[in-house]
């Protein structure tokens, strides 16, 4: 690493990385002088973003260990679902200090579901025992296409109201409105889609060592995250993933929530099995009803479950065979043994065999609070990547200097 890249914020990187958790360390992998590398711990202890640990030695003194201290601030982070939502607050290894699960019905648009999703956050912060100022950021999973770079929800089948709406923005005034001012600068938003997010949360927690990893959700909707080399993979403006309006070549009579005929999610989704089941005589209002009743081993669910892992397993061949990933995970209401069952077999016999030779297909180990940790995962990563680290840092030093 050159010289002029090694600043305060990419020498965090390597410690929170564990690539150099010593001075010595640090010096030896940015070829900093002694002075210039403690110099810029020095401004990250000056922030409190580093902690010190006893470090172990062969022999002699041992050398001072570096950590990143993950209780000098909080995160806040949401998971709306189309018919509930998660709010938590954590700090920044994840751990879930407070956490509260309601009824928070999407559909009933932007401005009331954000409004009320502030109002959940005083409460968890007093919950927590910590304040506002203490608040680095705020991460929202959302069940739709999202512009990462503006936070806004981008033409979502099941989000009526929400398309380009300001989430970012409006968040922050109902948070000002309702738990107060966090500091002089504007509250850090960022916002995406809830698949992307629980694939950087399992990927990270679980499948680390994974190139190439995909996660699908199979909810009401049915979407997948894709993880390669470390990094999300959101595509040109966020629309990766979106695999439940691929079309089904024989199911042209499926009338699906965009408004298309023959989608993926208009057949294999929780909402399509709910109307199956319905019409079945057994009455199932949403995705949540499917999988009760997959867990009570009700006959039809389970059927309707490995049936649409089919359909599923059918669009899955060829994402597996485009990106070769070492982890194929299921996630969401489906995502028991039985739509299990149906992906594999079509994964496993229509897809070429060198495809899957080293292909994983499990289901998710986070479960419900995936797409939460990953919110919070997506805020933690964003702010303290090198650059954003270091313009944190000059700004913390002029408002020490004024």
């Amino acid at each position: 690493m050159a010289g002029n890249q090694a600043s305060a914020g990419h020498l965090l990187r390597l410690i929170r990385s564990g690539e150099a958790t010593t001075r010595g360390e640090l010096q030896q992998a940015t070829g900093l002088s002694r002075s210039t590398v403690g110099h810029r711990l020095d401004q990250l202890f000056g922030a409190g973003w580093l902690r010190g640990a006893a470090g172990t030695s062969t022999g002699g003194r041992p050398s001072a260990r570096l950590e990143f201290d993950p209780t000098h601030a909080v995160v806040l982070a949401a998971d709306l679902e189309t018919r509930h939502g998660r709010a938590a607050v954590l700090d920044l290894a994840g751990e879930v200090l407070a956490e509260h699960t309601g009824e928070l019905v999407i559909a009933d648009g932007p401005d009331a579901v954000l409004d009320r999703l502030a109002r959940w956050f005083g409460p968890l912060l007093a919950e927590a025992g910590t304040t506002p100022d203490r608040i680095c950021g705020v991460g929202l999973s959302v069940p739709g296409p999202v512009d990462w770079a503006s936070a806004q929800v981008v033409q979502p089948p099941i989000m009526p109201g929400w398309d380009r709406f300001p989430v970012r923005e409006r968040l922050r005034a109902a948070f000002a409105e309702h738990v107060g001012p966090t500091g002089p600068d504007p509250l850090p938003v960022y916002v995406d889609n809830d698949a992307n997010l629980m694939a950087l949360a399992e990927q990270r927690a679980h499948h680390a060592d994974c190139g190439a990893f995909v996660f699908v959700k199979a909810s009401t909707g049915i979407g997948a995250g894709v993880v390669v080399g470390g990094e999300m993979y959101r595509g040109v403006d966020g629309g990766s993933g979106d695999i439940g309006h691929i079309r089904l070549h024989d199911r042209s009579d499926a009338l699906c929530m965009c408004g298309s005929y023959g989608c993926l999610a208009a057949v294999a989704s929780g909402r399509a099995i709910a109307e199956q089941l319905t019409a079945a005589g057994v009455p199932t209002a949403s995705g949540s009803d499917v999988r009760r009743h997959l867990a009570a081993g009700q006959p039809d669910a389970v059927r309707l479950a490995r049936a649409a892992g089919q359909r599923v397993g059918e669009v899955l061949v060829t994402v597996v065979t485009l990106l070769n990933p070492g982890v194929l995970m299921l996630g969401g209401d489906l995502a028991g043994t039985p739509f299990l069952t149906g992906v594999r077999e079509l994964l496993y016999q229509r897809a070429m065999p060198r495809t899957t030779a080293n292909l994983q297909v499990v289901t998710s180990a986070l479960g419900d609070r995936a797409a939460l940790a990953g919110a919070a995962v997506m805020v933690v990563e964003r702010l303290y990547d090198p650059d954003r680290a270091d313009a944190r840092l000059a700004a913390l030093a002029r408002s020490t200097a004024g």
